[in-house]
């Protein structure tokens, strides 16, 4: 509650000083050819951007990928205490994990735009599997501190990921309006994420066997990103 109040009135005074760019203003020119490889070919309003398979492409992958983070991330402190670890050492992973999220923005928001959105989706769910697959065949502290700390770090980087493709295929004039539809992917992430490890859990008496079902998503996750391509214009 307190949280919520103090991120009301923070956000309420870091509102105050923006304003809505001229309505002729455009975004200069890009001047490199990476610059111009991540520039959209033109800008995209809402509607237009909604009828582009590779929009709602775009959103699917958004789904699936924070679900598969969320799911992991979200069952970090019961596995923890599956293993025993003592109440010092899982803080300390807590710790550990959230700076690893804090770096994925960064690092996927680098390679997304090097590597270009495609790419970058496939690059996280292959850590997504390969984190989870570590997890489910060897169980240590060593193994749950490498393997949480690659989930932490791709859901973050899936908070990078989203927003650049976004600018990437439909532009920066209407991005506000684009990527607000984008991000209820998150959303419907935290839900089904959540409540599809519980139930695995209740299911089958154990929280590691939410693993394969995060592995087989990622799986999913890679094969629809080859789809993934600008939309043709």
């Amino acid at each position: 509650m307190y949280l919520g109040v103090v991120f009301l009135i923070i956000n309420i005074l870091l509102s105050l000083p923006f304003k809505f760019p001229p309505a002729d203003f455009k975004v200069a020119s890009a001047s490199t050819p990476q610059a111009q490889a991540t520039t959209a070919a033109k800008d995209y309003d809402r509607p237009e951007a909604m009828k582009q398979p590779t929009f709602w492409i775009l959103w699917f992958l958004y789904i699936i990928g924070a679900m598969a983070g969320l799911m992991a991330i979200g069952i970090a402190a019961p596995v923890g205490k599956e293993l025993k670890l003592s109440t010092g050492l899982a803080a300390t992973a807590l710790q550990v994990f959230a700076l690893f999220n804090f770096a994925g923005r960064p690092t996927f928001g680098w390679l997304t735009d090097k590597l270009k959105p495609k790419n970058a989706a496939v690059l996280s769910f292959i850590v997504i599997a390969l984190a989870t697959g570590l997890l489910y065949t060897s169980i240590s502290i060593g193994m749950y501190f490498v393997a949480f700390s690659l989930l932490w770090f791709t859901l973050g980087g899936w908070l990078a990921i989203a927003p650049t493709a976004t600018k990437t295929f439909f532009g920066t004039k209407y991005y506000g309006e684009n990527y607000g539809v984008i991000f209820t992917a998150y959303g419907i992430a935290a839900i089904l994420g959540t409540l599809l490890s519980g139930k695995i859990k209740d299911m089958t008496g154990s929280y590691y066997s939410v693993f394969p079902i995060v592995m087989i998503i990622a799986i999913v996750g890679i094969i629809v990103s080859l789809a993934l391509r600008p939309p043709k214009s």
